[in-house]
Order: C-alpha cells, then sequence, then structure tokens
C-alpha cells in the first residue's frame, strides 16, 4: 500500500529524516513509535504531502506522492496532531464542508458520507453541537470522522490521543481498532502502551533513523537473543558491579536500584548464553549475596529503551529542532 525509500528531509544542517525505508502492508495497524523530536512528524507529514523530502520517494497505492499528488492524497485520511476545525461550525457542518471539499459533489452523497462517519466515530448525537463546545475527546473524533471522508484506503493518525484523559484515551483507542479491520492505518505516539494495545506492527524512529520495524514480539525477541538478565544482590555498589563485571561476555550492566545496602541491577549475555550460575558465583565470591536472579523477558519499554537511547549532545540537538518538527 506504501514504500518508502530512502527518505530524507534537512533543515539548513540538521538532518530531521535520515535515510529511512520501510513498507507498510494492507490490513495492518502500524504504529510509529520514538521519542520526541525524533522525526515521527516529519515522517507523516511527507508521507501525506505537506511537506516535500528532500530526498528519497514515497509510493502511496501505486502513486507517487511527489509526482502525482491528486491521486496520492485521494488514498488517506490524515488527523494532524492539532486537528484543523473550524470551531465555530457544527459537527455536521464542517463534516458537510470536508466532504465538499475532498470532491463529494452531489448533496445526497455528502449526507450520506457524513452520516457514516458520525456512526463509526460515535458523532451521532454531537452533530448539531457547536465544535468549540465539544470535549478534546469529542474534538479528536470529529477529526478522525473528517479523515474517514472520501473513503480513503490508509488513515493516518498523528498522536491521536495526545492531551485526553485515560477514559477518552481508552475510547479513542477502540475507535482505532474498530478502523484497522476496515483501513490500513498508521499512527505516530511517543506512548508505549497505546502501540502495543492497537498496533500489529511498529515502526522505531529515533534520531531521524529507522532503528527497528517488526511485531513487538518480534522486537522483543531479537533483542532477548542477547540474554537479559535481572539480580538484586547486597553489598556496595561499586563491589556488586565490578563482580559482576568480571563475567565473561556478560555486557551492558546497569543499576535500577538501590536500598537499603541491596543493589538492583540488569545486564546482558552478549552470546546468548545463560549466565546467571555465572554472575551468582561471582557474587558470592565478592562477599554479595545474591536475592534474585532471573532471566528477563524484554517488553515493549524495554526494546524501546535499547534503541533509543542515545549520548545527551545528541538528545540536546534533537531538542533544539522540536518546532521544526512539529511534535
Amino acid at each position: 500500500m506504501i514504500q518508502v525509500e530512502h527518505l530524507t528531509k534537512r533543515y539548513g544542517g540538521h538532518t530531521a529524516v535520515d535515510d529511512i525505508s520501510f513498507t507498510v502492508e494492507d490490513g495492518c495497524i502500524y504504529g510509529l513509535l520514538g521519542p520526541n523530536g525524533a522525526g515521527k512528524s516529519t515522517t507523516m507529514n511527507i508521507i501525506t504531502g505537506y511537506l516535500s523530502a528532500t530526498d528519497g520517494t514515497v509510493t502511496i497505492n501505486g502513486h507517487d506522492i511527489a509526482e502525482e499528488p491528486a491521486a496520492a492524497k485521494a488514498c488517506i485520511g490524515y488527523l494532524p496532531e492539532q486537528p484543523p476545525l473550524y470551531q465555530d461550525m457544527t459537527v455536521r457542518e464542517y463534516l458537510l464542508f470536508v466532504a465538499e471539499l475532498k470532491g463529494t459533489r452531489k448533496k445526497a452523497d455528502r449526507i450520506a458520507a457524513v452520516e457514516n462517519a458520525c456512526a463509526r466515530t460515535g458523532l451521532q448525537e454531537m452533530e448539531g453541537r457547536l465544535i468549540r463546545n465539544l470535549s478534546k475527546g469529542y474534538r479528536q473524533r470529529v477529526g478522525i470522522a473528517g479523515a474517514l471522508l472520501g473513503t480513503p484506503k490508509v488513515i493516518i493518525l498523528d498522536e491521536p490521543t495526545v492531551g485526553l484523559d485515560p477514559a477518552q484515551m481508552i475510547e479513542i483507542r477502540s475507535l482505532i481498532h474498530d478502523l484497522g479491520k476496515t483501513h490500513t492505518v498508521i499512527l505516530s505516539s511517543h506512548i508505549l502502551s497505546e502501540v502495543q494495545t492497537v498496533c500489529d506492527r511498529v515502526l522505531i524512529i529515533a534520531h531521524g533513523k529507522l532503528v527497528a520495524q517488526g511485531t513487538p514480539e518480534e522486537l522483543a525477541g531479537k533483542l532477548a537473543a542477547k540474554g537479559t538478565i535481572s539480580a538484586t544482590a547486597q553489598g556496595e555498589r561499586d563491589a556488586v558491579l565490578a563482580a559482576a563485571a568480571t563475567v565473561p561476555g556478560l555486557t551492558d550492566l546497569r543499576v535500577t536500584a538501590e536500598k537499603g545496602g541491596e543493589v538492583s541491577f540488569t545486564a546482558v549475555s552478549e552470546s546468548g548464553a545463560d549466565l546467571r550460575g555465572a554472575l551468582s558465583l561471582a557474587l558470592a565470591k565478592a562477599g554479595c549475596p545474591v536475592l534474585n536472579l532471573r532471566a528477563e523477558s524484554m517488553s515493549l519499554e524495554d526494546v524501546f529503551l535499547q534503541l533509543t537511547e542515545a549520548p545527551e549532545e545528541t538528545e540536546t540537538t534533537e531538542t533544539k529542532t522540536n518546532e521544526q518538527e512539529a511534535e
């Protein structure tokens, strides 16, 4: 459905999106995941034709977004992070206006399309309300209803639950899940639980680069192959870490908690071998009794943290470009 090849976007000397390539297949919900300033919104704006790419191509249902913008955009329904709603219109007036903008010429067809979009997004009882009087959750629904008009094959949602309360977030996620039954959906988010709840596949972007893609289970499996160990031992921090560091093949030692003379940490077995026995022995020899020791299964949060961590100076550069990224 969507083919992105070597996509690059530069703002002066800053590269916001750096040589990204991926394919979006029909009938799946894709999560574009990454920290703020990673390049998610820039990528989505290029796919939807709101921004031009510096290099690379985006093809939507066989149409190049740069060479055939009208045909490509006709395949897409887009909800920006800040929906461009006309606050003084009623819900019905606004959606009829959007339907006309999208080329639905006959009035009867526009009315039918709006009624269908309102039914799918739970807006039937709000059609006569002014948009400015709606809660943020219902305004998001209006934006999604607008994206559905024109019968697009792909729905693209940029941070669809930002600023919503927990109840509204659950409602919007349920709506997105339902949309995935009839559309290909791409949503960007930095909320891990959101992506894990509704998405079939995940694309992780960090510092403008695509660092991983696959199902949450596939991503966890690839990293877990290295063998993550979680342990708690008694003793001074330096002594515990020094003892663990003597185990051959055990790397990436990270303290996760310290309390009452106990040190909790994680470590990675690069070869994938089970090094719990060797670690236990090394800690015992150093006089650091082991209180807890287990092999860890990785969550999407663990995957995200491992793939997106970067030096502080890189993060500072990213922060400076947040306004350009519109994230």
